[in-house]
């Protein structure tokens, strides 16, 4: 069994996707990890990743968006 605790949840302004962050922490001890569900309609995508893959997948998208133009204030 393992506990589950929402640390995040939004909704992507284009394609309306809805995206919810937990922490999946195990009873029987180990490792937790950072659960990613994508919702499409009535379609799921769920990744369980660790720390180790959570920090460079948030570093590619950091470099990423500073990449970006800022949004004006117009």
């Amino acid at each position: 069994m393992a506990q589950i605790n929402g640390l995040a949840k939004f909704k992507v302004p284009l394609g309306n996707q809805e995206i919810e962050l937990q922490q999946i922490d195990h009873v029987e001890g180990g490792m937790s990890l950072m659960r990613i569900r994508i919702r499409e309609a009535k379609r799921f995508t769920i990744f369980d990743i660790d720390p180790d893959t959570a920090r460079l997948w948030a570093k590619a998208m950091i470099e990423w968006a500073d990449t970006q133009d800022a949004p004006s204030d117009d």
